[in-house]
């Protein structure tokens, strides 16, 4: 069995595939797995896929620029073509039995040239709301895979018609594994520790970072029994870390910056509080591990899809 995803941009896209491999392999130990997603150096699939011991192929396509008649976009139809050609070439190369997009401008020209292929297709959504690939791409693949029951009329179809199944988002391996005692031992935290947790997305997010840095001076620095890891995003860490130092928390061994959380299972299962944006996965993940948990939906992202998460 071979199966390609596809999908890509923010974490948000590319977790729920790795995902999807994961528990694809857990039950099909034999099956080839392969990724395809977009060339663009931003593109988190850039760095997790291979990470995660997966292939990775690329195709040169890229998003809409808001406003709409922003002078880049006159170059989309050719990227939309070009990209076609070499989803064409990735697909014949790998030969998959099997393709699923879960989600950004990456996964369309793939799956559509799956279709046009005769190859076997789904698209897994975890939002709440529809992103446009999906949406583009739901009233002609194999199946529509969702997480959310309110996905489907937003969809316009109807769950439980034979191609929409609601599934929820399949977890990445150690959720539903690490306890709460090993994870914290593994960490080297005490009884009398609280742990917080706090992210604001892959990619971070500049409202959240400043947050967290007035919480550590203000609730933290004074009380010696509360911890706190946060994750800052790679393209806010310096500024983040610099604004941490000037607070006086940035010496504190209490408190934690990095720029991204690769143990997540370990880290979410240890914490007593989690601060998060209100993407798709992490709220399946804090609900799959019955987690108090603050969150802080993105405004900046399309159609205020993670508001509406967060709601649902």
């Amino acid at each position: 069995m071979r199966l390609l995803l596809t999908g890509g941009g923010t974490g948000g896209h590319v977790n729920p595939a790795l995902a999807i491999a994961s528990t694809f392999e857990e039950k099909h130990p034999d099956a080839e797995i392969y990724f395809a997603a977009s060339a663009l150096p931003s593109d988190k699939a850039g760095d997790l896929v291979p990470r995660a011991g997966y292939k990775l192929y690329t195709v040169h396509i890229r998003g809409v620029r808001r406003p709409v008649f922003h002078p880049v976009n006159i170059r989309l139809p050719f990227y939309m073509l070009r990209s076609r050609r070499e989803a064409r070439q990735i697909i014949k190369e790998v030969r998959p039995d099997l393709i699923v997009g879960t989600g950004g401008y990456a996964c369309w020209p793939l799956v559509r040239e799956g279709i046009a292929m005769g190859i076997p297709t789904a698209v897994h959504e975890s939002n709440a709301l529809p992103g446009k690939a999906i949406r583009r791409l739901s009233r002609k693949v194999d199946r529509v895979l969702i997480n959310f029951p309110e996905t489907a009329g937003r969809l316009g179809l109807k769950e439980g018609d034979g191609r929409t199944l609601r599934v929820g988002n399949p977890h990445m391996a150690g959720f539903a594994t690490v306890d709460r005692a090993t994870a914290r031992a593994q960490l080297g935290l005490t009884d009398k520790d609280t742990y917080i947790l706090s992210f604001g997305g892959s990619l971070g997010a500049e409202y959240v970072n400043d947050a967290v840095v007035r919480l550590c001076k203000e609730a933290i620095l004074p009380r010696g029994d509360v911890r706190i890891l946060h994750a800052a995003g790679k393209r806010d860490f310096d500024r983040t870390l610099c604004n941490l130092r000037d607070s006086g928390a940035g010496n504190c061994e209490r408190v934690k910056l990095v720029d991204y959380i690769y143990d997540m299972p370990v880290q979410m299962a240890a914490a007593d509080l989690v601060i998060s944006r209100a993407g798709a996965m992490s709220i399946s993940e804090l609900a799959l591990m019955g987690k108090a948990a603050i969150l802080v939906p993105s405004p900046y992202v399309a159609e205020q899809h993670q508001l509406k998460n967060a709601m649902a």
